[in-house]
């Protein structure tokens, strides 16, 4: 399962872009500091390479076991 923590993430989009599978995308929604996060659009394409997780530099993804 991805977990995206609205309120952490800067709205950056490196998430997007490093995806290989292009799970996530924008959302259309402001987080409490203004920015547009991310939301997990295609979590079934998902190879769990965690490439997101490591490289967001707000520490707001992470990848746990279901």
């Amino acid at each position: 399962m991805i977990l995206v923590d609205e309120n952490l993430c800067k709205g950056c989009n490196i998430c997007i872009y490093i995806c290989p599978t292009r799970v996530l995308e924008s959302s259309n929604k402001l987080n409490k500091m203004g920015y547009i996060p991310p939301f997990p659009a295609r979590e079934d394409k998902c190879v769990r390479c965690r490439l997101c997780e490591l490289i967001c530099p707000d520490l707001a993804i992470r990848l746990v076991e279901e």
